[in-house]
């Protein structure tokens, strides 16, 4: 059957054959022209079942670097991803953590002076700077269920890695004054008062170890949720350091002790804040996450069906807890196939945790510009 093509205006039929139109049948009317840059994402769900695809370009595509947009690229797909933000359990964690350690640090730094203890008032400063991290991680953590707007379209997930970064400096720059005081205390040791040193620091043994379990089931997905586990269990440790270090000057007498274990728990914070500001840092410069293998994932992108290249591959984390990627994938005669695009980020996120993919599909017949390795 011979095709007809019918007039964009009015729908009407144009007499004569139009093999062209026929051809490409399969476009939108005007695609070649449709701008995603207009294209209004605010409040719109990219769910598992949605995908944005084109076939293979056309001629006049612009593959340069320039033309790597939402406007006019062929096969861009945002299947997998939810922008559905539920409350998690680590808030609460973070208020009552943040307000019990507070509470605490007043306490512990009162008993620290009345006693003359500095390893008191070390871990009182400790204990301190971990409330301001948990504030940090907790007003992270509200801020990134904020839904993205046009000016923020990946919304405020990477306060969470801010917070994260400045929380690891907090901790490594209340060291330095830990460090200093216990230096001075070897030459001009002073006398403590076990007994109140040993029931404060027994205190804070079971304040941190309690909160600490509040952090526990999310330790593992969440690197601000983590840091906070980790310091705090580090906390419960230390004070159990101040309550031997009491003991043992009550039957011996020897004050230098008091600044080693101040020395011992300023290592002790270096120690337990050093992979926490690695991350963050990782985090905050783009490396691909912890957790996720780029040469698996550029394996089984590369091993998905009609795909015979894969290039400009980027995989990086929109928050501490969520990670994105794009990518070019080549599949020579590729079509609209929006069930290649659903399928491929679905098992992005179930595989790797990817929750925002975004992939440009091409078939080959013009070299991409972001093809070579070196080319960002």
């Amino acid at each position: 059957m011979t095709a007809q093509a019918h007039d964009p205006h009015d729908g009407k039929p144009v007499p004569g054959p139009a093999p062209e139109v026929a051809a490409q049948a399969v476009f939108p009317q005007g695609h070649e022209n449709h701008n995603h840059a207009s294209h209004n994402h605010v409040g719109h769900d990219h769910g598992a079942d949605h995908a944005h695809a084109t076939p293979a370009p056309h001629d006049d595509h612009d593959q340069s670097a320039a033309g790597d947009s939402h406007a006019g690229h062929g096969g861009h797909g945002h299947a997998g991803h939810d922008h559905s933000h539920a409350v998690p359990s680590s808030l609460r964690a973070f208020a009552i953590g943040a307000s019990v350690n507070f509470g605490f640090v007043i306490i512990e730094a009162i008993f620290g002076l009345l006693s003359g203890s500095l390893a008191l008032l070390a871990d009182a400063g400790h204990n301190l700077s971990d409330v301001l991290g948990l504030l940090l991680a907790w007003g992270a953590a509200w801020l990134s269920r904020r839904a993205p707007s046009r000016r923020r379209t990946f919304g405020y997930g990477r306060s969470s890695i801010l917070a994260a970064l400045a929380n690891a400096m907090i901790l490594l720059l209340g060291t330095g004054g830990i460090i200093i005081e216990a230096v001075g205390r070897f030459s001009d040791p002073a006398p403590i008062q076990t007994g109140v040193v040993m029931i404060v620091a027994l205190v804070g043994i079971g304040v941190n170890f309690g909160t600490a379990m509040l952090f526990m089931a999310d330790r593992k997905g969440d690197l601000n949720v983590r840091g906070a586990f980790v310091h705090l269990i580090a906390d419960a440790a230390v004070s159990l350091g101040v309550v031997i270090a009491a003991l043992v000057i009550a039957l011996t007498g020897w004050l230098w002790l008091d600044p080693v274990v101040s020395l011992a728990i300023a290592v002790a914070i270096i120690a337990g804040t050093w992979g926490l500001l690695r991350d963050s840092v990782d985090l905050a410069m783009d490396v691909v996450p912890s957790g996720i293998d780029h040469d698996a994932v550029e394996r089984f992108l590369a091993g998905r069906p009609g795909v015979s290249e894969v290039h400009d591959l980027h995989i990086w984390g929109l928050s501490t807890t969520d990670s994105a990627l794009t990518v070019h994938l080549v599949r020579p005669g590729a079509t609209i196939d929006d069930a290649f695009l659903a399928e491929t980020c679905a098992e992005l996120k179930v595989r790797f945790k990817i929750g925002h993919a975004a992939i440009q599909v091409e078939d080959g017949t013009i070299p991409c510009a972001l093809a070579p390795a070196d080319v960002i």
